[in-house]
């Protein structure tokens, strides 16, 4: 009488236990967990920061009210242009010493956040237009510096030598330069040169004149940070095996270096960004940026300190809008930081 097999065995034994055979089903059936992309992790990782999920909702929400500005104002029915003061359905929005009437800064029902001193104009719109004008002049000079202190922090890293010698030179006489004195005193120059002092500046032309000086002193310190981290990636052992593969510098740089140095760009962005906010903010401020009757948060900051003392309210809308944003982008940054390097983590 011959003996049962190994397979005779495990057959009978799948037979006597069913549930055995039903957990090896299941497990032949199991599919293996698949593998995360680092862009996924990343996402992850920033989805459990607390910190960094609100801050996104709320820089989310400064620029769909700046993008949708022309539309709120529209459904709300005031402009930041008007003197509403002046206008005969409103006889009484300013007292003898040109005051907002009733209290905190004259907000009512008709005009949500009051209205200015002096001129009558609604508060709630010029804020509105206000953020308007800075975000999307922060946004183009952001992207400017970024793409310049990108390309040329790229070319200074890669190609060392002599090009990052001189490059380092050119970037250096470039920090030299006092950007704030630099603001005030360039400025005027730009607009002068298109536009005669018997004539108004066009906001446009103001506008051009404020990304140019930003962009011409904005770009150095982030060429500086990609050109230290190209250096550090140079003679990584992938790097070099691209270069013996016959690789093209251009490929390199954009397959084997780019994607490792994204990190630190786009955190440097996000304060970029918020940095660049402010600035155009204090040109306002001083009179060399945007002037009447362009709404600007620097303008309406320089329109609160004379009357702060009578009207308070009035620097307090654009005061907490702009430490909202500004601190909302900060956190943001450091949140994404923490996604992109778990290492960093608070």
């Amino acid at each position: 009488m011959t003996s049962p097999t190994k397979a005779e065995d495990s057959g009978s034994a799948a037979v006597l236990d069913p549930e055995l055979a039903a957990t090896a089903e299941v497990a032949k059936g199991e599919k293996q967990p698949e593998g995360r992309s680092p862009g996924q992790l990343m996402w992850q990782r920033f989805k459990r920061d607390r910190t960094g999920v609100v801050s996104a909702c709320v820089v989310i929400f400064f620029f769909a009210v700046a993008a949708l500005a022309p539309v709120i104002a529209k459904v709300y029915g005031k402009n930041p242009y008007t003197l509403y003061a002046q206008e005969p359905e409103y006889p009484f929005l300013l007292d003898d010493f040109a005051m907002p009437t009733g209290s905190f800064g004259g907000m009512s029902g008709e005009f949500w956040f009051g209205v200015e001193p002096k001129l009558g104009r609604d508060v709630f719109t010029m804020l509105l237009y206000g953020m308007r004008t800075s975000l999307y002049m922060a946004v183009v000079v952001t992207v400017l510096c970024v793409v310049t202190g990108v390309l040329i922090g790229m070319i200074s890293g890669f190609f060392g030598g002599r090009v990052d010698y001189w490059v380092g030179r050119v970037t250096d006489f470039f920090l030299a330069f006092p950007q704030q004195l630099f603001f005030i005193a360039f400025m005027p120059v730009v607009t002068a040169m298109f536009v005669s002092p018997q004539d108004e500046t066009p906001t446009y032309l103001r506008a051009v004149a404020i990304i140019l000086v930003m962009w011409f002193l904005g770009w150095m310190g982030l060429a500086r940070l990609v050109r230290s981290s190209v250096l550090s990636l140079a003679d990584r052992e992938f790097v070099e095996a691209a270069k013996v593969s016959g690789a093209s510098p251009w490929r390199i740089v954009r397959k084997e270096i780019l994607p490792n140095i994204v990190t630190p760009i786009l955190v440097q962005a996000t304060y970029i960004l918020p940095s660049t906010i402010l600035t155009i903010a204090f040109l306002s401020y001083i009179g060399v940026g945007f002037v009447e009757p362009t709404p600007d948060w620097g303008r309406m900051f320089a329109i609160g300190t004379d009357v702060y003392e009578q009207d308070p309210m009035f620097l307090l809308f654009p005061g907490a809008a702009l430490v909202i944003f500004v601190l909302a982008f900060n956190l943001l940054g450091d949140s994404v930081r923490d996604a992109f390097d778990p290492k960093t983590g608070r």
